[in-house]
């Protein structure tokens, strides 16, 4: 089998990726329709800021992945979901600002 060099570490699932995630994942639910939701990507860059390293955060289309949406029982937009070690620890509806996120996450990191 030839290796080759994966810039993207490629998973063969969503689990996968959390499960072997070494930090906590804190996954944002959204839709590009949806207002909240820009709101929530800006403060979500200041928590990315302020937790580096601690945490890592992916961002799920949930009109791409309706099936992710559905399976993890996301139904308000946005919707934070703090997976650690793969498993669902914390579930935070609705757009917060910055500073409430790290408050929320931080029993967990």
């Amino acid at each position: 089998m030839v290796g080759h060099m994966a810039t993207k570490k490629q998973f063969n699932s969503f689990e996968d990726m959390l499960s072997s995630s070494d930090v906590p994942v804190l996954v944002d639910f959204y839709a590009d329709w949806c207002g909240p939701c820009q709101i929530m990507a800006r403060e979500l860059e200041m928590v990315n800021a302020e937790l580096q390293g601690q945490l890592k955060i992916i961002k799920i289309d949930t009109e791409k992945y309706p099936q992710l949406a559905s399976q993890y029982q996301v139904y308000a937009l946005p919707t934070l979901m703090l997976f650690k070690q793969g498993q669902a620890v914390e579930k935070i509806e609705g757009a917060l600002k910055a500073k409430e996120v790290v408050q929320r996450v931080q029993n967990f990191i």
